[in-house]
């Protein structure tokens, strides 16, 4: 029997009851922020050791994370997390090139007012597009600059190992999972 079931109020019918102490119990606030459950990084045994006889252009996002944890951001994982960055990069910049193109390309004037809003409204898109990429960016050029000075995969505030897994997915992550967190529930609280 559940302890709301057991609350009664001896004048009321057990439905009545069961309502009213539903409606005075609190819970804690729904949108509290809780953090999620650290989630470990499947690490397949086979490829363990294949990382020794690959050069960093050869290896995979699943051999980088095969790599034993006394192997964290040696020469061939930094290597590995330069040619990502410096192919990230490169990708942005030739979307950058293909924008410019596009942009001169659409610039006909089209007479129709709805036509010319839509283009207007597609061009403002791509252009906040690759404003985001800007940033992004300078976030490489700054973790390529990490790469060089030795400090690429540890967190800025705690010094902590930021992870494989997470700098597989963001390359240019500068804190561990944990300071993340903490610096964007600061920012809920108090704004930015």
């Amino acid at each position: 029997m559940s302890r709301l079931s057991q609350l009664t109020v001896p004048s009321m019918p057990q439905s009545v009851a069961s309502t009213a102490a539903k409606s005075s119990f609190s819970q804690a606030p729904s949108n509290a922020l809780v953090p999620p459950p650290p989630v470990a990084v499947k690490k397949d045994p086979k490829l363990a050791n294949n990382w020794k006889a690959k050069s960093a252009a050869e290896l995979t996002d699943a051999e980088v994370i095969a790599m034993p944890d006394s192997e964290y951001m040696n020469e061939k994982q930094m290597a590995f997390f330069r040619l990502k960055l410096v192919e990230l990069k490169r990708g942005i910049l030739e979307n950058a090139g293909e924008t410019t193109e596009h942009l001169r390309e659409d610039t006909v004037v089209v007479p129709d007012p709805a036509d010319r809003a839509t283009i207007e409204e597609e061009h403002a898109l791509e252009l906040r597009t690759r404003d985001r990429e800007r940033k992004l960016l300078k976030k490489i050029e700054q973790s390529i600059q990490r790469i060089d000075a030795g400090d690429y995969g540890y967190c800025d505030e705690t010094g902590e190992p930021i992870g494989v897994g997470r700098l597989l997915a963001r390359p240019t992550a500068t804190l561990s999972l944990e300071a993340q967190q903490r610096r964007e529930l600061k920012q809920k609280m108090f704004g930015d």
